[in-house]
């Protein structure tokens, strides 16, 4: 057998091993590392570590993905898009909370202001960023915990669902005030941040100050959910005019028509 027919079937079995192994990254950069390895005469260890870095690094990658699925992200928004100058929040406080520190500390974050003015795009933003630094989050609507507590509710086991969902690094519970909030919402709401109170982080945007959300609820739940939420939180209020009206009234909210 000729050397270039032996050192092809070494290198198919090396690809079942690698099946074998699920080292899926290794296999798809195989032929390739060992082309060069041999077109530049590697040392053994320098193969080895370039193929498990790219093992590593598509391990990472995929890791990164599916969190990003599981969090149920509704539109994509990231720090790239964000436009730092365009938000009423203050240059320091856009620095200091993209260092995610605060969720680290298990603080909590509610963000309050007029509609466009930034807030779910600021809130996405860092929790794409948290899911880059290998963090979990979770995504909501008002809504959406209604009907997680409306679900378990039929096997009484509304309190081990929300258990579960505090096991995330991140909660984030969108716009909150634009609808009105049901009982079971505002239940949900309430059992999503006794659940994480000192362990994790929650954040959220309404279009009210927290201290307004009796407006939405029982006062009584009110009061014992803005209890904990503000115990250990950050609040930001956003002021002027709808990003995404400026948008539109400049015709930058769409792309120009070919005439």
């Amino acid at each position: 057998m000729s050397e270039r027919a032996t050192s092809q079937v070494a290198l198919d079995e090396v690809t079942s091993l690698c099946r074998r192994l699920r080292l899926k990254y290794v296999r798809e950069q195989l032929e390739d590392v060992v082309h060069t390895a041999q077109a530049q005469r590697w040392e053994p260890t320098e193969v080895l570590r370039v193929l498990l870095s790219a093992e590593a690094e598509g391990r990472d990658r995929s890791t990164i993905e599916v969190k990003r699925r599981r969090a149920h992200f509704p539109a994509g928004k990231t720090l790239d898009t964000w436009v730092p100058s365009r938000s009423s929040i203050p240059a320091s406080t856009q620095q200091a909370l993209a260092t995610l520190e605060w969720v680290a500390r298990h603080e909590n974050l509610a963000i309050a202001g007029p509609s466009g003015t930034g807030k779910s795009h600021w809130l996405e933003a860092l929790g794409q960023k948290a899911i880059e630094q290998g963090l979990s989050v979770a995504w909501f609507s008002v809504e959406d915990l209604g009907a997680l507590v409306r679900r378990h509710r039929v096997d009484d086991s509304v309190s081990k669902a929300f258990g579960a969902l505090a096991s995330v690094s991140l909660a984030v519970v969108d716009d909150i005030g634009l609808l009105p909030v049901s009982a079971d919402a505002a239940e949900g709401l309430y059992r999503l941040v006794d659940a994480a109170y000192e362990k994790r982080s929650v954040a959220i945007s309404s279009n009210l100050h927290p201290s307004g959300l009796d407006q939405l609820m029982d006062k009584t739940i009110a009061s014992a959910l803005v209890d904990r939420l503000l115990h250990h939180a950050h609040v930001i209020v956003t002021e002027g005019e709808s990003v995404r009206l400026a948008d539109a009234t400049s015709g930058r909210g769409v792309k120009p028509l070919d005439e």
